[in-house]
């Protein structure tokens, strides 16, 4: 065996088993981008799993400085040696709202079950950058104006069938009651011109600003990555990608009015006669613009509180810690108030103290859940109760909570169902004794009615005297020295 034909085996294992090493060393790890970036240019994060399939990843952070742009995936597979290792792969891209130095904070995101730190990092940006195309030796030679004394290549612009439009589930409302709006780009499923997104971080920014409506509460939808869906309109197929949702409860009788909008795209002219060698497309802009829409806004029927009235569509639950209690011993209540409506404005019930019960402020609870172009969930308000007279009570004496329901397009009460039976002494008197006023009324049954002169009474009579005293003998010196 000659001795190169050795090395070279050795030289080969070594080489395959630091490959496996590499490639296994590591199952899941985090890729931060660049140091520095132009104000126009991507930064991203990067999730890639080895050698496993990547089931379940959480929300990439978001960084102040940074806007997210929506994420991407890939995947490889190698062999190298006879063995085979793949990776799959996670980007998340941000654009930078401003230039200066960013600040990455560390962070922690937890894929596949497993926890992944990273340390996060600091981003300089600088200014615009002029995106150049890379240099390539043929292209000279292919895509020249005149090639081999043919004429300019001429390129044509085909209709799109799209349109950019913002809708709503509702045309009028009452105030308080929640309506859906959905900013939408349509795609026909038959349309032919080539279209892409364009600066759509940098274009969403200003477009929500001429968008949401001053007279409105808000819960946002929190559309972070922009994806189809089918939809059928008049009958036509069309892929409706979402950039922005939000659920609206107008705070006055105003109308709710949306602005046209604008919306800038990638459009691709075509080449008209298109060639093997040359260049087949040509890029431009197309600007689509949304319609205007008003939602009118109506008062509630006559009610003395239609101005403090929740508004939505609610169902109550409660929790009791014990329907047989003691008096001057505490029991918890939970009065829960759930359904779809403004949950955030939900206020807690009218319940003061009474002969009967002692209410302390109740502890706060709230649930939102956004789905489905609805908003639902929970607010629980739980009480704790010291009951003072013993017998039956109903506790919707108690608690009643007045809504309005605009589905059914009328007020309705949610009140307490349950009863407890309450055993023990009557604490009515309690506040009384309290204050230990007892020894004063036990001195009544040992005193009498007999007037007694005191200490100071005493005094009071022997300066008096002692005054008429002084005043006789003055007189009577008057007298005898006439």
């Amino acid at each position: 065996m000659r001795p190169d034909f050795s090395i070279n085996v050795i030289f080969t294992l070594l080489s395959a088993l630091l490959s496996v090493t590499f490639t296994y060393g590591q199952d899941i790890q985090i890729t931060l981008g660049p140091d520095e970036i132009g104000q126009n240019q991507a930064w991203t994060i990067t999730v890639s799993v080895q050698n496993e399939r990547l089931k379940s990843i959480d929300n990439f952070p978001d960084i102040d400085g940074f806007s997210k742009a929506g994420q991407s995936t890939s995947s490889q597979t190698s062999i190298i040696n006879g063995q085979i290792s793949s990776s799959q792969s996670i980007i998340m891209s941000y654009f930078p709202s401003r230039q200066g130095t960013i600040t990455v904070p560390a962070f922690k995101m937890k894929v596949n079950d497993q926890v992944i730190s990273s340390p996060g990092k600091k981003v300089k940006v600088g200014a615009p950058v002029t995106q150049q195309r890379q240099a390539d030796p043929f292209r000279s030679f292919f895509e020249r104006d005149n090639t081999f004394g043919a004429p300019p290549t001429e390129f044509i612009d085909i209709k799109e069938d799209a349109f950019l439009a913002l809708t709503t589930n509702k045309d009028e409302v009452y105030i308080g009651e929640g309506f859906n709006a959905i900013l939408g780009f349509y795609v026909a499923e038959d349309n032919k011109a080539p279209l892409y997104w364009h600066e759509i971080s940098k274009q969403m920014s200003e477009i929500l600003k001429k968008l949401k409506p001053a007279n409105c509460w808000e819960e946002n939808f929190n559309i972070e990555n922009i994806e189809g869906e089918r939809i059928t309109l008049n009958g036509k197929l069309y892929t409706r990608y979402k950039m922005y949702q939000a659920t609206f409860y107008p705070i006055n009788t105003e109308p709710v009015v949306f602005p046209i909008v604008p919306l800038e795209m990638k459009k691709y002219k075509v080449a008209k006669n298109p060639s093997f060698f040359g260049q087949n497309r040509q890029e431009d802009l197309k600007t689509f613009y949304s319609k205007p829409k008003t939602v009118k806004v109506k008062e509630l029927p006559p009610h003395p509180l239609s101005k403090q009235v929740a508004v939505g569509d609610y169902r109550l639950e409660e929790k009791i810690s014990s329907t047989a209690l003691q008096t001057g011993k505490s029991f918890s209540y939970d009065f829960i108030i759930y359904g779809e409506g403004n949950i955030s404005s939900i206020e807690k019930p009218n319940v003061k103290n009474t002969i009967n019960f002692d209410f302390y402020e109740p502890n706060v609870r709230q649930n939102i859940r956004r789905d489905a172009n609805r908003v639902m969930g929970s607010k629980s308000f739980s009480y704790f109760i010291i009951p003072k007279e013993p017998g039956e009570f109903k506790l919707a004496n108690d608690f009643q909570w007045v809504f309005f329901n605009p589905v059914k397009a009328k007020y309705d009460t949610l009140k307490a169902t349950a009863s407890v039976i309450v055993e023990g002494e009557s604490l009515k008197n309690e506040v009384i004794e309290s204050v230990d006023g007892g020894s004063f009324y036990d001195r009544i049954n040992l005193s009498d009615n007999t007037l007694r002169a005191t200490a100071d009474d005493r005094w009071l009579t022997i300066l008096m005297n002692s005054l008429i005293l002084v005043m006789l003998a003055g007189s009577a010196y008057l007298v005898f020295k006439k």
